[in-house]
């Protein structure tokens, strides 16, 4: 007769991600806080920031914010309904509508960015070689 597999949680392990969950915790946390000061949701922020890089197609920012297009186009509607973003057709396929922030956008993305401390550099306390590293590990983890 087969004994039960017994596993034993590894405390290491345990620790680990308890402190991967609090450093993503701490991040969406003060984002958030720093949101309302501006009026905005977290995703509204993260949105907007993510628009001061490039203007993006919807799809596109569904993809980097891992969240379904159609909640992506009620945070457009949202943003574009304060002036923040405005929708252009893309230049290389005019069927394709592109999310881009405005100058008031830029601006309200600026303030908002300075007021962060953490979330705007979680990982100041490492040097490159340990982002590297950190990349390196969770990229595994992953698969």
């Amino acid at each position: 007769m087969a004994t039960p597999r017994t596993s034993r949680v590894d405390p290491l392990t345990v620790e680990v991600v308890e402190l991967i969950g609090t450093v993503v915790a701490r991040y969406h946390e003060e984002y958030e806080r720093e949101a309302g000061q501006h009026a905005l949701t977290g995703s509204q922020a993260r949105l907007l920031a993510l628009l001061t890089l490039e203007p993006l197609p919807m799809r596109q920012i569904a993809v980097r914010l891992k969240c379904e297009p159609s909640n992506v186009t009620g945070i457009v509607d949202r943003l574009e309904a304060r002036g923040l973003v405005e929708r252009r057709p893309d230049p290389q396929d005019r069927r394709v509508k592109l999310a881009a922030v405005t100058d008031e956008g830029r601006r309200t993305a600026r303030k908002l960015r300075d007021g962060l401390s953490f979330a705007r550099e979680p990982l100041a306390e490492l040097s490159h070689e340990e982002r590297v590293v950190l990349r390196d590990l969770l990229a595994r983890m992953l698969g």
